[in-house]
């Protein structure tokens, strides 16, 4: 069954749809290539960070389940109920899509750092570091995104410009959409606080070079 709150978002927004993707993906590679923009002392830098890291997670010292899943949580929320009060405001237009943006750039910079560090190791890693949470967090942030530029697309069109219109519909969808995304990111820390870490320590030795675990 087709939610009622996606459905009219999938199918009268797919132009807004694909732009955001293509603006993650392009913050994707710019946040990739970023990495070869680092100094060799900041690289070094980067490694050594990394690899602490990873000893702590094969060294089992890892954050508390609970309270790691309310403080991903509550980090993914905010993300969120920014996007959602943003478009609210007409004029956070742009800085929604500056937010899908640097999100791409963090999730890039965090893969294209593993992988300039430990090759096809590095990758592997990050599928089991970044990728989990972020298959849920990143399509609920687009979601949501889409949902407040359209909303204030309307605002603009039907309310500042031509004065027709009811604004209760359109705020209650915007509203109902950026609140099922709130679940999705509470269902992204669970993965992050219950999941990830299982798979890191099983990918730690990859990057700590003893033993392949795999």
């Amino acid at each position: 069954m087709r939610s009622p709150v996606l459905q009219p978002l999938m199918k009268d927004h797919v132009t807004l749809y694909v732009f955001v993707s293509v603006l993650f993906v392009v913050g994707v590679v710019f946040g990739a290539l970023l990495v070869n923009a680092l100094t060799l002392d900041q690289q070094q830098d980067l490694a050594a960070d990394v690899q602490q890291f990873v000893q702590r997670i094969q060294e089992g010292m890892v954050p508390d389940g609970g309270q790691s899943l309310w403080e991903r949580a509550l980090f993914h929320a905010k993300w969120l109920i920014l996007i959602w009060v943003l478009g609210l405001t007409v004029v956070g237009m742009p800085v929604i899509l500056g937010l899908d943006f640097l999100k791409g750039v963090l999730v890039g910079f965090a893969v294209g750092t593993l992988v300039s560090q430990h090759s096809w190791k590095g990758l592997l890693f990050s599928l089991m570091s970044v990728a989990p949470q972020n298959l849920l967090v990143v399509p609920a942030m687009l979601i949501a995104s889409v949902s407040a530029v359209s909303f204030s697309i309307y605002i603009v069109r039907n309310r500042l410009l031509n004065r027709y219109g009811t604004i209760g519909q359109p705020f209650a969808q915007h509203t109902a959409t950026g609140a099922l995304m709130l679940l999705v990111a509470v269902a992204a820390a669970m993965v992050e606080s219950f999941v990830s870490p299982v798979l890191l320590k099983w990918a730690a030795p990859l990057i700590l070079g003893y033993g392949s675990g795999l």
